[in-house]
């Protein structure tokens, strides 16, 4: 199963700076991301992998990425990956997310996502949980999310 999004991903990342391409168009899609400078790295079914780079806009008062940065961060990823991986007759929200910060956060800054269930089409809606971990350039985990996901079915469009 390929969704709309996936094909984009696959048509993009032929491209030079196809990554950074596909990841404005998120962005464009979803303004507010675009606040942090993402990179969505890899997707596929069942994952997504993005960055974000330190710099100042999104340093905290001590030198290190901000906690919310890093939220906004392990939301992108983690719903890029659901709209990703859900069938098509289905669509989803964000519902909360429990975080942990797990040590300072510097440099590069690398998220997966990855859920904890099946994703699968049905005929009521379910939770979703989906894990995310950041990691640093060392593999160092400095954050790690759990984003309670609702998927649901998609109202029947109106006309057929």
């Amino acid at each position: 199963m390929t969704t709309p999004l996936l094909s984009m991903y696959h048509r993009f990342v032929r491209w030079p700076a196809g990554h950074w391409l596909f990841s404005r168009a998120v962005c464009f899609k979803a303004p507010y991301f675009a606040s942090i400078s993402p990179k969505i790295t890899l997707l596929e079914p069942g994952r997504c992998e993005g960055e974000i780079h330190q710099r100042r806009r999104i340093s905290n008062h001590i030198g290190t990425v901000h906690a919310i940065a890093m939220c906004n961060l392990a939301e992108l990823v983690g719903g890029v990956m659901v709209d990703a991986s859900l069938p098509t007759d289905m669509r989803w929200i964000p519902k909360g997310m429990d975080v942990k910060y797990q040590a300072k956060a510097l440099g590069v800054l690398k998220a997966v996502a990855t859920p904890e269930l099946p994703i699968i089409s049905a005929v009521t809606g379910y939770d979703l949980p989906v894990k995310v971990s950041v990691t640093d350039a060392a593999g160092v985990e400095v954050f790690q999310a759990r984003i309670a996901m609702w998927v649901s079915p998609r109202p029947p469009r109106k006309g057929r």
